[in-house]
């Protein structure tokens, strides 16, 4: 399994990014799909996961700000991130789980490397 992650950059805070994570190596539509976030000095966290049936889950801190969302056909992974803020900045990695998602965090067993996001103010 493999998954690689794009669209990461620097961005002034209330701009939008769109991250992409495009997956091989297994059927892509029946798993547990989600972003992680690891801050600068803080631990890494889930911001968002989207499971087999298309159930979206996000983590406070983002909801209203960030949508996951899948495209089967191409493998991909998509985050959209609108009115980014200063704590946004991390490096995001897109993580693959099981067949359901218990929350924002997955759990995942597989993570790309990440893309960073900076945020300035």
């Amino acid at each position: 399994v493999q998954l690689v992650e794009s669209g990461g950059g620097s961005v002034q805070a209330g701009g939008s990014l769109r991250l992409s994570c495009t997956i091989s190596g297994y059927t892509y539509s029946n798993y547990c799909l989600g972003w992680l976030r690891q801050a600068p000095g803080k631990e890494r966290e889930g911001v968002a996961s989207i499971d087999g049936d298309g159930k979206t889950q996000y983590a406070e801190s983002v909801k209203g700000r960030f949508t996951i969302s899948r495209d089967s056909a191409k493998n991909t992974l998509y985050l959209q991130i609108n009115d980014l803020k200063p704590e946004d900045t991390g490096i995001y990695i897109c993580g693959k789980g099981f067949q359901y998602c218990s929350g924002a965090d997955g759990p995942y067993n597989y993570w790309g490397q990440g893309t960073q996001v900076t945020v300035s103010s």
